[in-house]
């Protein structure tokens, strides 16, 4: 696919000698620009979501210390996940130390209160600029009630 403009493309193919070339379709170029544009044309989206994504984390924090659970918040940007541990999560093996039963029922009783989080414990949740500060409020006071329902 060299030297084939990038909107050119329809998928994945193998070249000969193994090696995968990808091809991007317009529709994905088209998508792309578009997002460029709006990111452009919104200064502070990034700033918004840092503020936002770590209420979020600070609240968890101070949630789960006040209903004496262990508990861990890992995140990075506008990534964020919460685990039933009182040990640091850094890997895999010690995120399956987490107490994932109690995620499963935080999960649900999330649910249950109109919050949709990551199903799995070994997922993360993704903010976006649509997340705002009454959102994140909500999403607090649902954990709040879900905590105090787990014991």
């Amino acid at each position: 696919m060299a030297n084939v403009p990038a909107g050119a493309g329809d998928g994945a193919r193998e070249r000969g000698d193994g090696t995968l070339a990808v091809g991007v379709g317009e529709a994905a170029v088209a998508a792309g620009l578009q997002m460029v544009k709006l990111l452009r044309d919104q200064p502070g989206v990034y700033q918004h979501l840092e503020v936002v994504t770590a209420t979020l984390e600070q609240g968890l924090v101070s949630l789960c210390r006040e209903a004496g659970v262990a508990a861990q918040v890992n995140r990075v940007g506008s990534m964020i996940t919460l685990f039933f541990t009182g040990e640091p999560v850094t890997d895999f093996a010690s995120a399956k130390r987490s107490d994932t039963a109690r995620f499963k029922r935080f999960f649900h009783g999330m649910l249950q209160r109109g919050v949709y989080l990551p199903p799995s414990q070994f997922e993360a949740a993704f903010l976006c600029s649509e997340h705002s500060h009454d959102l994140i409020d909500q999403t607090l006071s649902a954990a709040r009630a879900t905590l105090a329902e787990l014991g």
